[in-house]
């Protein structure tokens, strides 16, 4: 249930009958204060300034058309023309109870659209580290809830996969094999790139082997496919325990490596300069774009070929767009890509644009997000300066949680603490980094994310726990209870309306590709139900009918929780 698209609806109806234009907006919003309704429309300023009236008179006028019945229990004017709507509770109650028994709580199902999403894109033969958490972790939670609305999503892992360093790592993984006669398991991926590298420095017989074997490998010869394929399958063995550890929703499967565009370069090269888009500056090729300009004020000339005849990512990235258009039919594209690369994006998707590959109906969306930063603001290293290892962090975050559950549950069996910190620790690195605006930058800090207190996956995680617990003292179950809902006191009436605010969350966080709206939704949720909990007895009301009645917005909290949690890839347990 949408409420504040079913109020839009109406207050627009009735704007109309009052004079507006057909497209005007309405702009329905949660209010933020209790005092001035559940919603507030906020559209008849700006209306009633086009009509030259004046706005009390105009929301006046809108009054006399908007029918509310059965859906607002009062609707007043507030300010210059304000319409502030309190929603009856009759109406909450029948709402709520059937957010409680429909399927997905009652969220609309959608008009599916194919979506393809770009997110994590780890690199071949390096191990994954700090800089690929927050795209694969965002990138997973809006893949979850655009999964739950009903759309058909297309997971892309952008993996690089192709380049120069190919033939270096495969002479290098050759001359292994020679020396040790045995299949290695590479299980240090850092150390196996780093030696390649200095053995390439070091020894220019070895240099001119890998320069050969590129060729070889660009000219498609089956040997060095044979090796580049087994140091591909290597790194993402090793990446795809990280993801299931992350509880990241990533396969094998879904691998698109910068490799698998190739056989269009040539392609797309020839058709820019067919349809005169690209010309040939100093032997190279090059898209001028006027939409960009250089420190001279010209029209910024974006390389697509050099000219030794190599590709450039950003005519990758042409093809890319294009083959998820044409290949793979999608209707929206989403990008989990740092924001670094804003321009490089926008330059290659102006390209795919003027080259008419992709239709401006198609959106192509760089969902940017900043870095991650140590308690320095400088980017998060090791204390040496290195990059840290993803394994690392996760396992450095089972430790600290299992320290902390096993001060807090010291009658728990080892086996269930180890279980309990896996999901805490887990929950806890994804969650701080969700609950943030993905835009900004954010601060890594270890007591602030473990802490049960506060926005955190550990309270989050809790809160859950404090909400099944009700249903364990009264022995009953979450899903068995069936007697009316009503909701008579203030307290109720809250909670009621905030879980019915879901589905207008999840809307929100499909639409821009923010999860931190919902953390901050269920972190409110469950602060509601902290309140509803003290406030209103459940397990010793007055009555067997108020028991009842409050033990289902009990349930439907629980519910509201664990699938909001779950949209954000956050797992949850029974007890805590």
């Amino acid at each position: 249930m949408n409420i504040q698209a079913l109020l839009s609806e109406k207050v627009s109806q009735a704007m109309i009958l009052a004079g507006a234009a057909a497209d005007c907006e309405p702009q329905v919003r949660q209010s933020a204060k209790i005092q001035f309704g559940d919603y507030q429309a906020n559209g008849i300023m700006a209306v009633a300034k086009k009509l030259g009236q004046a706005p009390r008179q105009l929301a006046e006028n809108v009054l006399t058309h908007l029918d509310l019945n059965g859906i607002a229990s009062k609707v007043e004017i507030a300010g210059p023309g304000f319409i502030n709507i309190f929603l009856d509770r009759d109406w909450l109650a029948a709402q709520a109870k059937q957010a409680l028994t429909l399927p997905r709580l009652g969220v609309a199902a959608v008009e599916p659209q194919t979506i393809v999403v770009d997110y994590s894109a780890p690199n071949v033969a390096k191990e994954m580290h700090v800089g690929h958490v927050r795209s694969t972790i965002i990138g997973d939670a809006a893949v979850r809830t655009l999964e739950f609305l009903g759309h058909k999503v297309i997971r892309a892992n952008h993996v690089g996969d192709w380049g120069t360093q190919f033939g270096m790592l495969i002479a290098y993984l050759e001359k292994q094999q020679n020396e040790h006669h045995e299949e290695i398991a590479l299980a240090d991926l850092e150390a196996f790139y780093r030696e390649a590298k200095r053995t390439y420095d070091e020894d220019e017989a070895f240099a001119e082997r890998a320069r050969a074997y590129v060729v070889k490998l660009q000219g498609g010869d089956e040997y060095c496919r044979t090796m580049w394929k087994k140091l591909v399958d290597i790194t993402m063995g090793q990446n795809q325990k990280v993801y299931d550890r992350l509880n990241v929703t990533l396969t094998r499967n879904d691998v698109m490596g910068e490799s698998l565009y190739n056989d269009m370069l040539p392609g797309i090269v020839a058709d820019l300069r067919a349809k005169g888009l690209a010309v040939t500056s100093e032997g190279a090729t090059v898209v001028f774009l006027d939409e960009f300009q250089n420190k001279e004020g010209e029209p910024m000339g974006v390389i697509i070929q050099k000219k030794d005849g190599g590709y450039l990512y950003t005519t990758t990235d042409i093809a890319c767009a294009k083959y998820r258009y044409e290949t793979l039919n999608a209707d929206r594209v989403l990008y989990y890509i740092d924001s670094r690369q804003h321009q490089h994006l926008q330059q290659a998707w102006t390209i795919v644009r003027k080259a008419g590959y992709v239709p401006e109906s198609v959106p192509l969306e760089h969902h940017a997000f900043g870095m991650m930063l140590g308690k320095d603001g400088r980017p998060f290293k090791t204390r040496s300066g290195g990059t840290i290892k993803l394994t690392d962090l996760l396992e450095e975050a089972h430790d600290r949680a299992l320290t902390l559950v096993r001060e807090k549950n010291p009658e728990m069996s080892e086996a269930e603490l180890q279980q309990l910190a896996e999901v805490v620790g887990i929950g806890a690195v994804k969650y701080a980094d969700l609950s943030k605006s993905r835009t900004t930058d954010y601060i890594f800090d270890w007591d602030n994310m473990l802490a049960f207190e506060g926005n955190t996956a550990p309270y989050m995680q809790y809160a859950y726990t404090r909400v099944l617990s009700v249903f364990r003292k009264a022995g009953v179950d979450v899903d068995s209870i069936d007697a009316p809902l009503m909701i008579t006191e203030d307290r109720e009436a809250q909670l009621a309306t905030r879980l019915l605010q879901f589905e207008e969350t999840i809307t929100q966080v499909a639409r821009d590709g923010t999860p931190h709206v919902m953390c901050a939704y269920l972190y409110d949720l469950a602060g509601l139900f902290s309140g509803f909990y003290e406030h209103c007895p459940i397990l010793s009301a007055d009555n067997e009918a108020t028991r009842q009645s409050r033990l289902q917005l009990a349930a439907l909290t629980a519910k509201t929780l664990k699938q909001g949690l779950d949209t954000l890839g956050i797992k949850t347990v029974e007890r805590m």
